[in-house]
């Protein structure tokens, strides 16, 4: 683009920033925001700064924002929206620390749904309570929004507690507040069953004990329905369904409660409403779609799970990275190994989807589990990512179940050599006793006893311990024996 064309665009009422496509036109942009006052409009600003987010242009919209003097909260604003979580997190220290510019409601609840999305990468529970004592001082609690987004921010960074309080404590709360903390009582990957009845719990309270008058949205059902799948309550389930008919409305007409009910059915193990109500939703998405292929991989229904991909392809759905992963497992509890070896070469060619290490995982569990060991470990070598622990052991566990000796003596020892050369803070002391078990395990089915002590003598060495545990039969009597 010409650079007098750029600029002239610029001044124009309604200027085309679609047409500013690159890194280049916003330097132009920058250097002339230094000699023309006309361009130092805060809203075109502002939508500057959205169109360039990327990592290489947050530097110059960061530049953007102090050419004014005093700075703009609204550029601030949008631009600890657009950036990266944690570049937004550390920007709003920064003027935190230069006590330039005093922050509103919609700059807390910016910062604090940056600290929530944060948490997939690495915990930043300290810098999101450092937040919330700004809030607190400041006297922004008590709007809705920013005490919603700190409910949020708790439970994404698995402080449920902290997030339950905080909710208890707002005087006014709205169905987002309500959504926020039942959701994160759902996404918790510790104690699953008991936060998905704290969940219902939740729900219930809700329906009968609010005074506000806030009513279940769409998002709270599809949280609800996931609690329920968590739990496998089907009655339960049942119930919700029926309360989503009668409350809100035809659920194959919302994609999203459609999907909640077709993955709450197929995980309580009724396959037939599953199929039920994804036949009947006018919408589906990949999301639909990979809900369905999940329930028939779990009940062993492979090749229905196949169809599925069949007809994807025939409703112009393109299946992603987790609807791969769902196929591998309906083709690993069906033994279908060719299908699920024709299935990963197909990925990248024909779907353009590279393989990830789950991928590559699902294969050497589908061919250890079919006992072609030696397939299953040249799979490994060829891979062109670097095999991790989870997947070495995978094939060591198939070695003993097979009693291939040879090969679990060989993998076995690659794996103990990757535990060496991993940090001990890296990996579980668990994950490192249960594959010296393992090991020991396959010297034992050989009866190969020097070796099984040369084994437990290395534990002590190292002082690894194996953790008691017990398992739980039923004898023939009725009555429940620990073993």
């Amino acid at each position: 683009m010409p650079r007098r064309y750029l600029i002239s665009s610029l001044l124009q009422p309604k200027p085309p920033l679609k047409l500013i496509k690159s890194l280049s036109h916003l330097k132009q942009i920058h250097a002339q925001l230094l000699t023309n006052d006309r361009l130092k409009s805060p809203p075109i600003l502002a939508q500057l700064i959205q169109r360039f987010s990327s990592p290489l242009a947050t530097t110059h919209a960061h530049l953007i924002l102090t050419h004014f003097h005093p700075p703009n909260l609204y550029l601030f604003n949008v631009l600890i929206r657009c950036t990266k979580p944690r570049d937004s997190i550390h920007l709003f220290a920064h003027w935190v620390s230069k006590s330039s510019l005093s922050f509103d409601d919609s700059t807390y609840v910016f910062v604090l749904g940056a600290c929530a999305r944060s948490c997939t990468v690495v915990s930043v529970l300290f810098e999101g309570k450092q937040v919330h004592a700004r809030v607190i001082k400041h006297g922004f609690l008590s709007d809705v929004m920013v005490g919603t987004t700190a409910v949020h921010f708790y439970a994404s960074n698995r402080d449920v507690g902290s997030a339950r309080r905080l909710f208890d404590e707002m005087a006014v709360r709205s169905s987002a507040t309500w959504n926020a903390m039942i959701k994160g009582y759902c996404s918790q990957k510790l104690k699953v069953g008991e936060y998905a009845r704290d969940a219902f719990a939740l729900f219930k309270e809700m329906l009968v004990g609010d005074v506000s008058g806030v009513t279940p949205t769409d998002t709270t059902m599809v949280c609800v329905l996931s609690a329920a799948s968590q739990l496998g309550v089907l009655d339960t389930g049942t119930c919700v369904h029926g309360y989503i008919e009668k409350a809100i409305y035809t659920p194959e007409l919302d994609v999203f409660i459609g999907t909640g009910l077709v993955d709450m059915y197929a995980k309580c193990g009724c396959l037939d409403s599953a199929m039920y109500v994804f036949k009947r939703m006018k919408e589906r998405n990949v999301l639909t779609w990979t809900a369905m292929v999940t329930g028939l991989a779990v009940h062993g229904k492979g090749k229905q799970a196949l169809e599925i991909l069949d007809a994807m392809e025939a409703h112009c759905v393109k299946p992603n990275s987790v609807t791969f992963t769902s196929l591998f497992s309906a083709c690993c509890h069906a033994g279908l190994v060719e299908e699920g070896l024709c299935l990963f070469h197909s990925m990248e060619r024909e779907f353009g989807i590279e393989p990830l290490i789950q991928h590559y995982g699902c294969v050497v569990d589908l061919l250890g589990r079919a006992g072609h060991l030696k397939e299953a470990y040249s799979f490994v070598k060829d891979m062109k990512v670097e095999p991790d622990a989870v997947l070495w052991r995978s094939l060591l566990n198939a070695c003993k179940v097979h009693g291939d000796v040879v090969m679990g003596e060989k993998v076995g020892k690659i794996l103990l050599q990757l535990q060496q050369q991993t940090e001990l803070s890296v990996v579980e002391s668990s994950d490192v006793s249960e594959d010296y078990v393992a090991l020991s395990n396959v010297y034992a089915y050989a009866e190969r006893w020097e070796d099984v002590g040369m084994v437990r003598d290395m534990m002590k060495i190292k002082g690894i311990q194996t953790k008691p545990g017990c398992s739980s039969v039923q004898s023939f009597r009725g009555r429940l024996l620990d073993v």
